[in-house]
């Protein structure tokens, strides 16, 4: 069995924050079950662009100080790490407010930007991960519950993508990107290489809509935590009310015979979800929906069923960030106007992602329009 712990806290107050922690993490064994004095222990949050707190974009700086002043009190070395989506490190760490919470808790910054090659063992042979998450003796991974318009939810496993530095994040999307299946492979394999020790997801106040980075903040008023990823993402999965066929994450590692993909080997602590008030997320504009057709009407009505991105002409300022960033450089800056190649876009939406204007729109196909109209389902 898989132990997952759920708590109750409606805000990011230090004290209350604190206590909420310690109840968290007691069934779990508490903090020095995990950390021995003297390890060197990396603190891995969201910290995928310059956003305040309050947007909900990355991991809440009062949650990475208290954990990394638990961890120090447990004789741990805390080192505070990412590679963000867009900006510099720097930057994303003043705007964030985790620039702070480090120097309030005592831990020290740190840049990946040094890569270390790693053997795969599975479909993947080669990763290339940051040296200094894979050297750590330690992994506390920090995710911020959001919707992603790619994976459909972006937690536990999804947060270890920050373990691949910069450039070749967009290699990674294009290499695997044009499958959500394929997608997924990597993430688990990437969480495969270097299991964190812990994990605790930041679901007091999440993100729904069009996340990873322009969606709405959502409260939730939850902690999660656990040792699998996998299973806590099950859990974040069902406290955010996403059916369980719409998380391509789960269902690989359930194909792939992974523990703590199936809700029946999971143990919970704590909150029982019956006991937490029901929400469904709102889910991401890009997000296709096939409604389990046969693969060859599916192909055939591909570009029906099929969303892409599209320029807002009104507020896309042609800054190129999204041109820079697309994987397979299929967004032209011509004219004075932004175009999208659909036939070499693999929808793995970097573009709204990274867009720090919020001006890459969703233009869907016609059929997948009526298929979401039929469906009911809650789309941003």
């Amino acid at each position: 069995m898989e132990n997952v712990s759920i708590i109750r806290i409606d805000n990011y107050e230090l004290p209350a924050l604190r206590l909420a922690m310690l109840r968290l993490l007691e069934p779990l064994g508490g903090m020095p079950t995990f950390i021995n004095p003297g390890d060197r222990v990396l603190l891995k949050p969201n910290m995928l662009s310059a956003k305040e707190p309050d947007k909900a974009v990355t991991t809440h700086p009062s949650l990475v100080q208290v954990v990394a002043e638990i961890v120090r009190e447990s004789g741990g070395i805390v080192l505070i790490g990412d590679s963000p989506g867009i900006g510099s490190f720097s930057r994303v760490a003043d705007k964030s407010g985790i620039n702070e919470a480090a120097r309030a808790s005592g831990a020290s910054l740190v840049e990946f930007n040094d890569a270390i090659d790693l053997q795969g063992n599975g479909i993947f042979r080669s990763i290339s991960l940051a040296r200094d998450y894979y050297d750590a003796d330690k992994i506390i991974n920090l995710p911020k519950l959001k919707t992603h318009e790619m994976m459909t939810m972006t937690c536990a496993v999804k947060n270890l993508f920050g373990a691949v530095i910069g450039a070749g994040k967009a290699g990674w999307h294009l290499k695997a990107g044009s499958s959500r299946e394929l997608f997924a492979q990597l993430l688990l394999e990437i969480y495969l290489l270097k299991k964190p020790t812990l994990n605790i997801v930041d679901a007091i106040v999440a993100m729904e809509g069009n996340g990873p980075g322009s969606g709405d903040p959502v409260k939730r008023g939850l902690l999660i935590a656990g040792v699998n990823p996998v299973a806590v993402d099950v859990i974040a999965g069902k406290l955010a009310g996403i059916p369980a066929d719409l998380l391509p994450i789960e269902r690989q590692a359930e194909r792939m015979g992974l523990t703590g993909s199936l809700s029946k080997d999971i143990r919970l602590y704590g909150v029982a979800i019956e006991n937490i008030p029901e929400i469904h997320f709102k889910l991401p504009s890009g997000l296709d929906v096939l409604f389990g057709l046969p693969p060859f009407l599916a192909k055939a009505l591909k570009s029906h069923l099929t969303a892409y991105p599209e320029a807002d002409k009104a507020t896309c300022i042609l800054c190129g960030i999204c041109r820079d960033a697309c994987p397979p450089v299929a967004i032209t800056i011509q004219n004075s106007a932004l175009s999208v190649d659909n036939a070499r876009c693999i929808r793995c939406w970097c573009c709204r992602e990274l867009c720090p204007h919020n001006a890459m729109s969703i233009k869907r196909g016609l059929l997948l329009k009526v298929l979401i109209l039929l469906s009911g389902t809650k789309k941003a």
